[in-house]
């Protein structure tokens, strides 16, 4: 897929019909409304039941994740929140719809999980939520300077009270070539970041929004010692870093994906690493992520082998796709899902 295939994929969505938040409407204007909240931890639910106090809204909280059998605890509301956690399934969907749901906010700012075509067939309007990209820029940058420091192989030498030296140095940021893929809201804030460190900084996107060099894709991955990804999940963008386009990134280089596993084929990556090519990856997310990320797995088998492969490298940094999770960034989520559900009762959505 060329990269002047890719039209306007790249940047985080914030202002179409389905990502807007909207300003929080006045107490005053809002009609009395009801809202079921799915897939709701403790923390969440703490802000919800504050936040919702705040807009004259008491939430229905349940924590299990919407599924076609529980799709009933919806009736009576027309907006629902749902979490990134799991496929919302078109019978899902389906059941939704009957119940008399029309609005679905994710508390996400990707909605890979929603088949939004159907959604718009059975007669349900989805809206996702921006939250502080500061959460998944600090993240990013944290994973590069673990990656290039070999800080994985170091903390589990010390954890074993072995206090020398690795053999091999780590590399300063300054010295390097970071290609950020994607320069909206959290690509940008990234950019401003490694601005800091002093290092060359390359960037692709469809729409030029920051204020760096912007070259094509298979310039960036040529040229960059780090490639970091920070853009939707589409059919477009699937595997955008596929075999052939990681055979061309430079020996030695390190990928960072904090955006969404599947941007990444996963397989070819694999070859990369055991085959001593790339210096290393840093991933917060990961292809087959469902029903392991998020799980306590340590009494059971993980059936995804990509991911027990990758964890046995001793250059590999895996994170369970915690980059958002912040105190700010889960305030931001739950006061945008609800102000987006209020505006929709109000008829301020577009």
């Amino acid at each position: 897929m060329a990269s002047s295939e890719l039209g306007s994929i790249y940047s985080e969505a914030t202002t179409d019909r389905r990502a807007r938040t909207m300003a929080e409407p006045s107490p005053s204007s809002i009609p009395t409304t009801g809202l079921a909240v799915f897939g709701c931890g403790q923390d969440e639910a703490t802000l919800f039941q504050e936040i919702g106090a705040r807009l004259g809204l008491s939430p229905t909280i349940t924590e299990d994740a919407v599924c076609e059998t529980n799709a009933e605890l919806a009736r009576g509301n027309r907006c629902i929140s749902v979490n990134h956690k799991t496929q919302i399934t078109n019978p899902t969907l389906l059941a939704l719809s009957k119940a008399g749901v029309e609005y679905i906010s994710t508390r996400s700012i990707g909605y890979n999980h929603i088949d939004l075509e159907y959604a718009e067939r059975v007669g349900i309007s989805v809206g996702n939520v921006a939250y502080s990209p500061d959460s998944v820029a600090d993240y990013t940058l944290m994973l590069m300077l673990m990656a290039v420091r070999h800080a994985k192989s170091t903390i589990r030498r010390t954890d074993a009270h072995d206090y020398r030296l690795s053999d091999t140095r780590g590399k300063e940021l300054r010295d390097l070539t970071v290609g950020v893929i994607g320069t909206g809201r959290i690509g940008t804030a990234v950019i401003d970041r490694l601005r800091g460190f002093g290092c060359r900084v390359l960037a692709h996107d469809s729409r030029h929004q920051a204020s760096v060099d912007y070259v094509p894709l298979d310039e960036l991955i040529e040229q960059s010692d780090i490639v970091t990804l920070h853009t939707p999940l589409t059919a477009d963008t699937h595997h955008l870093l596929d075999r052939h386009r990681i055979e061309r990134m430079k020996p030695g280089a390190y990928v960072v994906n904090t955006g969404r596993g599947p941007l990444l084929d996963t397989e070819a990556l694999l070859s990369a690493l055991e085959s001593g090519r790339l210096g290393g990856a840093a991933l917060d997310v990961l292809e087959g992520e469902e029903g392991i990320f998020y799980a306590d797995c340590r009494n059971r088998h993980i059936e995804n082998e990509a991911l027990v492969r990758l964890q046995r490298l001793p250059n590999v940094l895996i994170s369970p796709h915690s980059a958002y999770y912040t105190d700010h960034a889960l305030q931001d989520t739950v006061e945008n899902s609800l102000i987006n559900c209020l505006n929709f009762e109000s008829g301020k959505t577009t």
